[in-house]
């Protein structure tokens, strides 16, 4: 899977330095390395009105004012441009379902390369629910659903590399009351799902504190 350009031995370990540039498969140590990540279960319209639904893990928020997030998408598959972006690109809109534990499943059987007029939704049994400012629906069955309106696209890499770095406002949240404790989303009442390497996910189990230290000069 590696390719091993150079071990350094230190402190009775062996270090594997990894060339990106010269490593087909620098992807799997990437996002092997990089975990957990959050998943974006990202629902779209196109704009002759089919509905699509897909997770992407390289995802994240990036801003608190305006309130924004970040989702890399790739901009093809091996047969055919990728439907979320294309829908994005075209509308302008989308909305961010997060993944739970009562869900992982069924948003793991929307991430097979379908044709584009194909209902997710349908493939995964989850329901349609109007969202308050964007076209594009939510998942009912997800606690937490951020409506999105599209600030700009990045374009990463080239030709069949190409991926689109999208960058969009949150502009309403719809979030379920039974995932909240003292006014503040509860993670052990949330449950959501993390992606690891290859096929593995992970539980928010095993939380700890760690309280944020403040700087107290000397005097």
């Amino acid at each position: 899977m590696y390719t091993i350009n150079e071990l350094l031995k230190g402190a009775g370990r062996l270090i594997v330095i990894i060339d990106p540039r010269n490593n087909e498969n620098f992807y799997y140590a990437l996002t092997g390395v990089i975990i957990p990540r959050p998943i974006a279960f990202i629902s779209t319209v196109s704009e002759s009105g089919d509905l699509n639904l897909a997770p992407f893990s390289f995802f994240n928020a990036i801003a608190s004012n305006p309130p924004t997030v970040a989702i890399s998408i790739a901009r093809n598959t091996p047969s055919k441009p990728k439907d979320t972006l294309a829908n994005i690109e075209a509308t302008g809109e989308f909305v961010i379902n997060i993944v739970v534990e009562s869900i992982a499943e069924a948003m793991n059987s929307t991430a097979a390369e379908y044709p584009g007029d194909t209902d997710e939704f349908k493939i995964a049994g989850l329901t349609p629910a109007s969202s308050t400012m964007i076209k594009p629906p939510r998942v009912l069955e997800s606690p937490v659903n951020l409506e999105c309106r599209l600030t700009q696209i990045i374009t990463i890499g080239q030709g069949e590399t190409e991926s689109g770095l999208v960058l969009a406002e949150v502009i309403a949240m719809h979030l379920d009351d039974a995932v909240i404790t003292d006014n503040r989303v509860d993670p052990r009442k949330l449950k959501a799902v993390g992606r690891l390497g290859g096929s593995e996910y992970s539980h928010t189990e095993g939380i700890f504190t760690l309280v944020r230290p403040t700087y107290q000069p000397k005097t």
